[in-house]
């Protein structure tokens, strides 16, 4: 599958448009799967580093043993 990637907002009747140079890209009718990514609200982040963190911790010097695997 073939992945093109642009930024986009959605306009006053609620279209996203895509870039003329990559509509170019996709024949007239042929199907596509659109999935839109949302920029995380604080709380997500948040979790994320401290899930992050909390992993890292549990790493020992011992563990290198499967970095070279």
């Amino acid at each position: 599958m073939k992945t093109l990637e642009f930024n986009a907002t959605l306009d006053t009747q609620s279209n996203l448009r895509v870039p003329e140079e990559l509509a170019a890209q996709i024949p007239a009718s042929e199907s596509v799967r659109v999935i839109v990514l949302l920029p995380e609200d604080q709380e997500s982040r948040d979790w994320n580093r401290l899930t992050t963190e909390q992993f890292l911790a549990g790493y020992r010097e011992s563990d290198s043993i499967y970095d070279s695997l």
